[in-house]
């Protein structure tokens, strides 16, 4: 993964919704009314950009939810990527899907028009725990919409999924599992319950109607999730993502670990190059009203200082199982961690969280699971 080329991706939100999950924190709304007016945005945006930007090697339209597009809709966005911008030979091009919408025929319509890589939020094949999330498909939907996008001829399929739920416990999770596996899908995201103040979950969840799981409970889960997940033959290359091999490892989220450019268009979108990051408006009507004048839609822009760009790659570097080229690190932050950092890496190897193999600082299994907290060091 510290080897991918550096070749920039190209991401572009879809801010609509048919409904909005309890958890979700993402910006979205569930009117589709102005579903057309963001496009002409979006087209209007990319012909501001197009002649900042080199080639592309990966494109990921997410969301919100933008599988509610028509089949015709999301062939014009391609085909504007296509005229406005260079892509490479065999770009990574991939759709967030809800299963609610997935029928042979569309999925096969996406495959005709280029789409390559599916990402399919299944979250739960347990319709109690669908509910409890907000999901507004059932478990059937989720197993007929993996079931036709192999039909549709899809061999790069991702399922999302989500564990940690309220009165979950460790058997009724690896079922879930088992479920999945059972469509041997070239990608598996497993994400931990994690709830913010201003979702619906979280504002249950603030006034005490339920209790997510406790510490040791969440660490068995990640523990587990990952020993079932490689025993199975997935590669735990990220926190949260495995892949049956590095070939199936998201190309485009690779990108934003190991700070490669990336530029984002539609509301809320972030872009990052050359150690400035910047976001458009998390705002569907400021977005609009910007473009319409003529305007970039930018909410702020950041220039990284090298102590942040160094804590970043640090951050970033740890949550994968590729790890931090130790050499490279001094050589781009002029920074020894070995000597600078001895004694306690020394410990950290020692407690089973660190390991240095061929010259680099990779986290084990024990430290994906407390990853957030290792670039402390």
């Amino acid at each position: 993964m510290n080897k991918a080329n550096k070749v920039p991706g190209l991401y572009i939100h879809f801010p609509f919704c048919l409904t909005k999950c309890h958890y979700c924190n993402f910006y979205s709304i569930t009117s589709p009314l102005l579903i057309p007016d963001f496009l002409e945005a979006l087209f209007q945006e990319m012909e501001m950009v197009h002649d900042q930007w080199g080639p592309f090697d990966t494109v990921y339209i997410g969301g919100g939810t933008p599988s509610v597009l028509h089949l015709e809709q999301l062939e014009r966005i391609l085909a504007k990527v296509s005229r406005s911008f260079v892509l490479l030979a065999h770009p990574e091009i991939t759709l967030e899907t809800n299963p609610g919408g997935l029928n042979l025929h569309f999925l096969q319509g996406l495959h005709r028009i280029g789409i390559n890589r599916l990402n399919i939020g299944i979250q739960s094949f347990d319709q109690k725990i669908l509910k409890f999330l907000g999901r507004r498909h059932s478990p059937n939907q989720a197993i007929s919409a993996i079931e036709n996008s192999r039909r549709a001829g899809f061999q790069n399929m991702g399922l999302d999924l989500i564990y940690g739920i309220p009165g979950q416990d460790l058997e009724s999770w690896r079922e879930t599992l088992q479920q999945g596996l059972l469509f041997s899908p070239e990608h598996l995201s497993c994400y931990q319950l994690s709830l913010e103040d201003k979702t619906p979950l979280g504002r249950k969840h603030g006034k005490g109607e339920f209790r997510l799981p406790e510490e040791d409970l969440r660490y068995d889960f990640f523990m587990k999730t990952s020993e079932w997940l490689e025993e199975a033959g997935y590669l735990h290359y990220e926190v949260s993502n495995f892949a049956k091999n590095l070939s199936f490892a998201s190309r485009h989220n690779q990108k934003y670990w190991d700070h490669t450019s990336y530029l984002g268009l539609g509301p809320a979108a972030h872009s990052f190059r050359d150690g400035e990051r910047w976001w458009n408006h998390s705002s569907l009507h400021q977005y609009l009203a910007d473009i319409g004048k003529g305007k970039f839609p930018l909410e702020k822009k950041e220039f990284l200082t090298l102590e942040e760009l160094q804590f970043e790659t640090l951050f970033l570097s740890l949550r994968t199982r590729a790890g931090i080229s130790l050499q490279d690190f001094a050589k781009r932050y002029h920074f020894d961690l070995m000597s600078e950092k001895k004694e306690i890496i020394s410990r950290l190897q020692e407690e089973g969280v660190l390991s240095i193999q061929e010259g680099y600082l990779r986290p084990t299994r024990a430290g994906l699971a407390v990853a957030d907290s290792l670039a402390l060091i």
